[in-house]
């Protein structure tokens, strides 16, 4: 369960773990039983998140509405030209026109 900071007018500001469905509800002072309304003492802890979960959190976020995919760019399935990387040919071709595929498994090789 997440935290939620709450705001006692008597005893001050207190933390509470509570579900996310009565967040927004006042919760009871842990001191003196008050019914306090949720208030906002500390932002959120992106600052020291390590750059891998910040980013992978920003992607998710960008994602969440229009995710991209090969479609939306404009490239069917099995097109290399994004990935940056080039893709090797493992097809060797023989001097009499034919051709021979080295490092696949035999038994894959076409009649």
């Amino acid at each position: 369960m997440p935290n939620y900071d709450y705001n006692c007018p008597d005893c001050g500001g207190f933390t509470e773990s509570r579900p996310m469905a009565i967040s927004a509800e006042p919760c009871d002072c842990p001191h003196c039983g008050t019914a306090s309304p949720r208030a906002f003492f500390s932002t959120p802890f992106f600052a020291l998140m390590d750059n891998a979960t910040r980013t992978a959190i920003g992607t998710n976020e960008k994602a969440a509405h229009a995710p991209k995919t090969s479609k939306s760019l404009g490239h069917g399935p099995g097109c290399g030209c994004c990935s940056g990387v080039s893709k090797k040919s493992k097809t060797v071709f023989r001097a009499d026109g034919a051709k021979t595929f080295p490092s696949a498994r035999p038994w894959m090789i076409s009649h």
